[in-house]
């Protein structure tokens, strides 16, 4: 199910700033009043979420970043660059539970985008972030047209990887010292899915 607001469109398209709703959850992107429940998401899984994460700045963890990160987050929509939304429960409850990001947006003969995305600890297990993803997909290919998400991760996140196989990625590589992470050079999987349904716009 799709729920759309009126503005901003997406780089002059008719494209509306997304609100998305599966079964259990409502994606959308965050707004400077969703700073506390942010800051609360990545302070309570700090530690579970760094194995995976590049090092934060400093002020990460304080509710003025993300305004200003809420802020930068709609410009990024604006200009076609980028849309990121954050997970609550489709249920009245005012918590953030996770995060998917559709970030270097190309457009012209690339069509394409790369796949971000993170969950708290305690949601884990549930196909939340299967849910989240299938939808959000269908949003970016059907609604903003792109042809290609790639999406990469380390090679012993095997929760990652599987959630990427049950939507239909497929792996094209291995990329050595690909990204650095909490710290350190990692290596990466490479994947990625294609619209099949891809028509010029």
């Amino acid at each position: 199910m799709r729920v759309t607001i009126s503005h901003p469109t997406f780089a002059g398209s008719r494209v509306a700033s997304p609100i998305l709703r599966t079964e259990r959850l409502i994606l959308r992107p965050p707004t400077p009043a969703d700073a506390p429940a942010i800051v609360n998401y990545y302070s309570l899984n700090a530690d579970f979420l760094a194995p995976w994460e590049p090092s934060k700045p400093r002020d990460f963890y304080t509710v003025p970043f993300w305004e200003r990160q809420a802020r930068d987050i709609q410009r990024e929509f604006e200009h076609g660059s980028a849309v990121r939304f954050f997970l609550h429960p489709n249920t009245g409850d005012p918590r953030i539970i996770g995060y998917v990001s559709y970030s270097q947006i190309v457009r012209r003969a690339a069509q394409y985008c790369v796949l971000g995305y993170s969950l708290g600890a305690d949601c884990e297990g549930r196909g939340l972030m299967t849910e989240a993803l299938r939808e959000s997909i269908r949003w970016v290919f059907q609604d903003l047209g792109l042809h290609r998400i790639s999406a990469n991760y380390m090679p012993h996140n095997r929760r990652s990887g599987n959630v990427l196989r049950r939507l239909g990625f497929a792996v094209e590589g291995y990329a050595r010292d690909y990204l650095f992470i909490n710290g350190r050079w990692e290596d990466h999987v490479l994947a990625a899915l294609t619209n099949p349904a891809w028509q010029p716009q």
